[in-house]
């Protein structure tokens, strides 16, 4: 419980009328002061902490490390990159496949009736592939493959970067939620606290009604702090794959083991070994590849043909036909024409785009890199500064706004509100933390963030920003600004 006045609503009333004169009497009847003081009750501050969601836990807490067992294991993003693994390696098997020969059979001059002769028979046509194309073809397909394998591997990085920032939102939302409900029980307390002024006449209507107006806006903001709740429990359950799972309270601590980020070495490993940039060279050599082959499309294949035909032709006066006939015929194209010449140029400038998208993925990497660099610097500094600095001089102060409390030296509204400014900036302290973890989890996933973006295909791998997904939110220098009010 938050602290209230524990003695008679008379005493309560004659402090707070008589708080000054109290004061100018000390020095002529201190006996009557300390009388005074005697009949007051003992009042505790009550301060506000972390992992109170945990300790009125109702049933087992879920932990990170369950939610991303469950995500490997139920995420439909990681089997549809498995799955295009497996059609990419059965699209390179088909690549590197000889042709199939061509069984027919053939007729020449058949004629019915009682003259009969011509000639009927079969024959069997190959094509022979020349130039190392089907090679060239696996070599093309095979590059799709590691595109493939890459992009299951990071898909896997999105996931658990996903699963991390899901995880931790929702334990910061259970923190706040107890805070804000801390907040509107101050709230009413200062409400009936102006109440029983005016009854003494303390205090006019206008500030009772701004104190019933203040409590309501912290209850309304307690039961959107639930529904917020609520959302990221359904975010985060989604992530996983089960989004069928109760709302259960999370196992975690925001101010211990926050993602240690070195940002200069982080922005350029973000630029250079992003999953990313991988893709992006892989489909360069894919490019390459695929000129080589389209260069070798100009080798003409030969085409072989052999068979057999029946003659029934009679061998002059001889009552005999002339009997069966060998058939043999190679055949090869002569690339006067068309010696592909335009899909070799199409090749080259896909070699020069391939280039350029990998430079602009690397810049692009970067840029959102200095971002979330930013963002994580300033959260960082914030929440240092609120656990270093100014959470402990407002404990501070609160603690000896009670003191002097006890000592009938202060008003209990001013109790209150020294008490309300603490949690504000609880509150406050709990966004900067919050951002903290989900800048430092982008980063150290290389910004991959979305868990449910389904892994991209070889040929869809250059999407425009695609790979550099990291929601960008709006720069702010103090939490305040990004606190969720009603």
């Amino acid at each position: 419980m938050l602290v209230r006045a524990t003695f008679g609503m008379a005493m309560m009333t004659s402090l707070l009328t008589g708080a000054g004169a109290a004061q100018a009497q000390e020095m002529q009847m201190p006996g009557q002061k300390q009388h005074q003081h005697m009949e007051m009750a003992a009042v505790k501050p009550e301060y506000p902490r972390m992992g109170r969601a945990q300790e009125n836990a109702k049933g087992a807490l879920v932990t990170l490390e369950q939610v991303q067992k469950i995500a490997s294991d139920s995420n439909p993003t990681l089997r549809q990159a498995e799955a295009e693994i497996r059609a990419a390696k059965a699209r390179q098997h088909q690549s590197g496949l000889y042709p199939n020969p061509t069984v027919a059979y053939t007729g020449d001059e058949i004629r019915g009736g009682s003259v009969g002769g011509g000639k009927q028979g079969f024959f069997v046509q190959q094509t022979v592939a020349t130039g190392g194309k089907l090679g060239l073809s696996r070599e093309v397909f095979g590059k799709e493959v590691k595109l493939a394998e890459i992009e299951a591997e990071e898909q896997k990085m999105r996931v658990q970067s996903a699963v991390k920032m899901a995880f931790l939102r929702v334990l910061a939302a259970q923190e706040l939620l107890y805070a804000r409900r801390d907040l509107a029980a101050i709230a009413q307390d200062a409400t009936e606290t102006q109440r029983r002024l005016m009854n003494t006449g303390q205090a006019d209507e206008t500030e009772v009604l701004e104190a019933e107006v203040e409590a309501q806006r912290m209850r309304m903001g307690a039961r959107m702090q639930e529904n917020t709740l609520r959302e990221e429990w359904r975010s985060l359950t989604a992530a996983i794959g089960q989004p069928d799972l109760p709302l259960t309270t999370v196992a975690g601590d925001l101010e211990k083991g926050w993602p240690e980020v070195n940002e200069e070495e982080t922005v350029e490993s973000i630029a250079k070994e992003s999953p990313a940039v991988r893709i992006a060279e892989t489909a360069e050599a894919r490019a390459q590849s695929v000129l080589g082959r389209a260069r070798r499309e100009a080798v003409p294949d030969i085409q072989v043909r052999g068979g057999m035909e029946y003659n029934n032709e009679l061998l002059g006066s001889v009552p005999f036909a002339k009997g069966w006939e060998g058939i043999a015929e190679v055949a090869v194209q002569i690339p006067l024409f068309n010696r592909n010449q335009g899909n070799v140029a199409a090749a080259r400038a896909d070699i020069d785009r391939a280039g350029q998208e990998k430079r602009r993925i690397s810049l692009t990497l970067r840029e959102r890199a200095a971002m979330a660099v930013d963002q994580y610097a300033n959260a960082r500094l914030v929440a240092v500064e609120y656990r270093d600095e100014m959470l402990p001089r407002a404990k501070k102060a609160y603690g000896l706004m009670v003191d002097k409390y006890g000592q009938m030296l202060a008003s209990y509204p001013r109790v209150l509100d020294s008490q309300r400014k603490l949690y504000e900036l609880q509150m406050e302290y709990i966004a900067a933390l919050e951002s903290v973890w989900t800048n430092g989890i982008a980063l150290q996933g290389y910004l991959l963030t979305d868990g449910l973006e389904a892994p991209a295909r070889p040929g869809e791998v250059d999407r425009p920003i695609r790979e550099t997904n990291v929601p960008m939110p709006e720069r702010t220098m103090s939490p305040r600004e990004s606190l969720r009010n009603p």
